[in-house]
């Protein structure tokens, strides 16, 4: 998990799956919905994600929020110590 419930942020929960599911639910999900799955998409492409199932619940959150909890939250699934922090 990464993240928190409160205004302006995102919570992000990760399990195991041995396919790529996401799910998100947010406040402003009519308005940026899209954008909202296109930084989650990106952001696990470049990290090379290609399983697990992300369950996303953002209350706002800007583009560099949702990156950095996404990350954070792959990271910490993974057990990663290092990160090629220059491909992100």
């Amino acid at each position: 998990m990464c993240g928190t419930l409160e205004s302006n942020d995102l919570l992000v929960k990760v399990e195991p799956r041995s396919e790529l599911e996401v799910v998100i639910s947010s406040v402003v999900m009519r308005q940026f919905g899209v954008r909202i799955r296109q930084v989650v998409d990106e952001t696990l492409q470049r990290m090379e994600v290609t399983h697990g199932l992300f369950v996303i619940e953002d209350k706002g959150a800007l583009d560099c929020t949702i990156q950095a909890r996404v990350q954070t939250a792959v990271m910490r699934a993974s057990e990663c110590e290092e990160l090629d922090w220059s491909v992100l």
